[in-house]
């Protein structure tokens, strides 16, 4: 019996023998006579941990720091004694050892997470603002605060304190486990408040520091506080409130973290200038239609989110005064209006939004900022340039190239232009540094690419993605060697994806030692309603250009030795809204030795899945009308069909441990699922487990 990491449910107590192994191998040791002297002790843990998968993995993570010795791990085991004493359960008591063990930075930082309801996505860029704001991080020599922030983050991931989400790649979105989140409660009862905020008496605020507040009606009423000294220093408010009273700006003053998004909330009074120890301020999705000057007397506001704001239009002259601020964030806000000066603020690290405009030179006030102010803002980690159809020209190379913590940058092209040639000679010009990590080109409006487009230029680069591109090619990626996640979106001229995205390139003399997307572990392409055919290289021109005085064959073995070796670490490929694709290549049955997941939605024209050997767990196939057959998946373990009313014929799936069919699938598949069934009770000797899928 195998337990899932995130199943929060008990285990037979006969199953202590499984408890053990999740044990041993959830702290990374890989043969159990490494800590076979421990066994006894191990059930006695387990047994401790009620035998829940979620309490002996963060229990795992302490032990795995732990000498393996006798005498550590009944010292452990002392110590969940005296945390049972102190909680309301067993269970409680086991994971508290978990939290308990943490160093006092990462204690705030996980019980801060509590703060967010019950089974929210929690993302990295979001709380990593949060601590810093909160004072949690502390300062590294020659290490931003933002990077300090992630480690954090990762760290608590790494002791299994919170669950990255499993769709997300790099782990940016994760969740706190509700048993998790209920001790992070319990431990900070008395300074946190989640729930109805004018339920709460005046007492009982002077002790509370944290706050959310869950309201559903459409004006936000904090209670009577007469003469209550008001210590809050975080308040978030839910979803729902069409406005807040002003008491939350004139008797909160000792604020450090006010999130109000989500809110209909349309204006912000002049008095918020007065929560001087206010670090971030996160108006996110809100109605407001402009933002006082008074904002300019927060000297210490680090962090300003003004992403998803429809009418707000303008940013205030005062803007250029807040000096200590890190973050501004004006995704999807039409910001018309900027004030002069951006380059002022020296300690900007995340900045997303900044409308590229002209500038002015005879105006506080001018139309987006020109690309050369941001030539002073030397400490940038993330920037999002929009509206770059705008920039007329950039006079430097060196405008990104010198900001050597830049680990991510965003492109974006909002609108056509008729000056084709000259958005290419910007986009030349923005050289990003060679350390940049993650790179967006959205809308690009150009027909060829920048030169530094290259394996040099982007050596380091991890995630690549391209969204609603204009070319009808790709770009030469295929060599970047890094590159681990790449991202298509709504090239809607390309026809054919061939050799040019490989980076090979005809004449080459190295193209038997190429290896493309030699470390691609994510390839996922949307939206691209044109696409027709993909290959990864002319095998028929590699073959001429092996001939001697004019020949154009070559021998059956050479043209074997020119064979391109094509994404050996490649473990999950999603294809979607890719209609007229007739074929995937054969080079996915070949090289993609660590092939774990496919997914086929909306592929209308590919009629044959077939002779995938290495992929290995499971196969996703959704409306896929023209699929006639499935045939040669030997290591296939699960396979999900809907939306196939053509698929006639599956066979070769001798792995084959879960079927789901959707409910359209009941008839067609009448004519092979029993063959699965029969072929998998003479492999097994047990039922193929088949499911139904029901339209939501």
């Amino acid at each position: 019996m195998r337990i899932g990491v995130h199943d929060t449910h008990r285990v037979d107590l006969m199953s202590v023998e499984v408890g053990w192994e999740l044990l041993w191998k959830s702290m990374n040791i890989y043969e159990e006579k490494e800590v076979h002297s421990l066994r006894n002790i191990g059930f006695a843990i387990i047994r401790t941990c009620g035998f829940l998968p979620l309490a002996i993995k963060v229990t795992a993570s302490v032990l795995a720091s732990k000498d393996q010795t006798e005498n550590e791990w009944n010292r452990i085991l002392s110590k969940y004694a005296c945390s049972q004493s102190m909680l309301s359960n067993e269970i409680e008591g086991a994971l508290y050892l978990s939290y308990d063990d943490l160093p006092h930075r990462l204690k705030q930082c996980f019980l801060y997470c509590a703060l967010y309801v019950e089974d929210s996505a929690i993302l990295r860029r979001v709380i990593t603002r949060l601590w810093i704001a909160e004072g949690f991080i502390n300062e590294q020599p020659g290490q931003l605060l933002e990077d300090t922030a992630e480690e954090y983050y990762y760290d608590l991931i790494h002791r299994n304190l919170l669950q990255p989400s499993n769709g997300s790649f790099d782990q940016a979105v994760c969740k706190m486990h509700d048993l998790l989140r209920q001790l992070a409660l319990s431990i900070s009862k008395d300074e946190c408040f989640i729930g109805d905020v004018e339920t709460l008496k005046g007492e009982n605020i002077s002790k509370l520091r944290r706050v959310t507040a869950v309201n559903k009606k459409d004006r936000l009423v904090l209670p009577s506080m007469n003469k209550v000294e008001v210590k809050v220093r975080t308040f978030f408010t839910g979803h729902g409130p069409q406005s807040i009273e002003d008491t939350l700006f004139r008797r909160f003053l000792l604020l450090r973290v006010l999130v109000l998004n989500y809110s209909l909330v349309q204006s912000i009074p002049d008095c918020i200038g007065k929560l001087i120890h206010l670090r971030l301020l996160d108006l996110d999705y809100t109605g407001i239609s402009c933002l006082p000057e008074s904002i300019g007397y927060l000297k210490n506001l680090q962090i300003l989110s003004l992403n998803y704001c429809d009418s707000l239009h303008k940013l205030p002259l005062a803007m250029t005064k807040l000096y200590s601020l890190r973050c501004l964030s004006l995704l999807d806000t039409v910001i018309n209006q900027v004030p002069k000066g951006i380059g002022k603020l020296k300690f900007l690290t995340d900045l997303r939004g900044f409308p590229v405009g002209e500038g002015s030179d005879n105006t506080d006030v001018q139309d987006g900022w020109k690309l050369e102010e941001l030539s002073s803002v030397s400490l940038l980690r993330y920037l999002t340039l929009v509206k770059l159809e705008r920039a007329t020209h950039c006079s430097s190379n060196t405008v990104l190239r010198d900001k050597k913590h830049l680990k991510a940058l965003v492109l974006e092209w909002t609108s056509n232009s008729e000056y084709v040639s000259k958005t290419e000679k910007v986009f030349e010009h923005l050289i990003p540094p060679r350390n940049l990590q993650t790179l967006y080109l959205i809308g690009f409006i150009g027909r060829r690419y920048p030169k530094w487009f290259s394996t040099t230029c982007l050596s380091s680069l991890l995630h690549l993605i391209l969204r609603n591109l204009r070319s009808c090619v790709l770009p030469p990626v295929g060599q970047l060697p890094n590159l681990k996640y790449l991202r298509i979106e709504g090239a809607n001229a390309v026809t054919k994806v061939g050799p040019e995205f490989v980076g090979y390139k005809n004449g080459d003399p190295h193209c038997t030692e190429l290896v493309a997307f030699p470390k691609l572990e994510w390839l996922i392409i949307t939206g691209m309603p044109n696409w027709e055919e993909w290959s990864f290289f002319d095998e028929e021109a590699l073959a001429n250009e092996r001939g001697d005085d004019g020949a154009t064959q070559i021998q059956k073995d050479d043209a074997q030795t020119a064979k391109l070796q094509i994404m050996p670490c490649l473990v999950k490929l999603k294809l979607l809204g890719c209609p007229k694709l007739r074929a995937l290549p054969p080079q996915l049955g070949e090289d993609t030795i660590g092939l774990k997941n496919l997914e086929l939605v909306e592929t209308n024209n590919l009629k044959t899945v077939e002779d995938l050997a290495l992929l290995s767990e499971v196969l996703i196939i959704n409306k896929c009308e023209g699929l006639k057959r499935l045939s040669n998946l030997p290591r296939v373990s699960e396979l999900h069909v809907s939306g196939c009313p053509n698929l006639s014929h599956v066979d070769g799936l001798i792995s084959l441990r879960r079927l789901w069919l959707g409910e359209d699938m009941q008839e067609i598949s009448r004519s092979w699922v029993p063959g699965l069934q029969m072929q998998h009770q003479h492999l097994h000797r047990e039922d193929l487990d088949v499911y139904t899928m029901f339209s939501s």
